[in-house]
């Protein structure tokens, strides 16, 4: 007795070729030193060696046997600075995206870390972040929210093709738990640093999680200038001779 044939449509699915996601954070911006929550705030750009970090991950990947064939970017200067540097190596369109931008931070955006990590809210923030919500802003589920039904849509509209998304730490933190089928409660034990890369592809039956927060092709951080001691001691007058 000869098997049952599967239905067109399922083994269409199973014979396609996987989608892949690429998540880029945005390299290292002007704010650094600044210990304040950028947000939304317009003007911060990508500083010398955000700039660095942002060439490293597109030579890495212009060296990839793994092709992009788009870009999507977060309309911030910072991450729409980096996606332009990447672009340049890979030779791929870039894509303007609201719905892998920053966090909607509302009253918290500009404000200092050390000012906002005495608030009782700060501390829900870091541990019961699913019922977070930032003031006059976004709360983090919906934040997930909005990036897992982002990534989704994407994987749907570019079958078979490799996307390179270009966001921010919390945004790619967060749907990568989901994508790991980590609670949101966990997701700050994730570390997702500068111009890290970060692949999920997506097969017919499930997404991959391949790598996270891979940041083997960055550059060594700048080393810190070391502040010259006041010398409390007088200079030894000159002698007279």
């Amino acid at each position: 007795m000869s098997a049952k044939k599967k239905p067109a449509k399922q083994q269409q699915n199973q014979d396609s070729k996987p989608t892949t996601i690429l998540l880029v954070r945005h390299g290292e911006n002007d704010w650094v030193g600044k210990h304040k929550l950028a947000g939304w705030t317009p003007g911060v750009h990508l500083n010398k060696h955000g700039k660095k970090q942002a060439a490293s991950a597109g030579e890495r990947l212009a060296k990839s046997p793994v092709k992009v064939d788009t870009i999507y970017a977060s309309p911030l200067e910072r991450t729409m600075e980096t996606a332009e540097i990447i672009a340049g190596y890979l030779n791929v369109s870039i894509n303007k995206h609201k719905g892998i931008g920053e966090v909607e931070y509302g009253e918290w955006t500009g404000q200092a870390i050390k000012k906002l990590a005495k608030l009782p809210s700060w501390s829900v923030v870091q541990f019961y972040p699913s019922n977070a919500r930032f003031p006059q802003g976004e709360s983090l589920y919906e934040m997930q929210a909005r990036g897992v039904q982002q990534i989704n849509q994407l994987v749907e509209k570019h079958p078979g093709q490799t996307l390179l998304l270009v966001s921010h730490a919390d945004v790619i933190k967060s749907v990568v738990a989901h994508y790991l089928g980590m609670h949101l409660d966990l997701f700050q034990r994730l570390v997702i640093s500068p111009a890290s890369i970060t692949t999920i592809v997506f097969t017919f039956m499930r997404p991959m999680v391949y790598t996270v927060n891979d940041t083997s092709h960055l550059p060594p951080a700048p080393k810190k200038k070391k502040k010259k001691k006041k010398s409390n001691q007088k200079k030894s007058e000159k002698s007279k001779n």
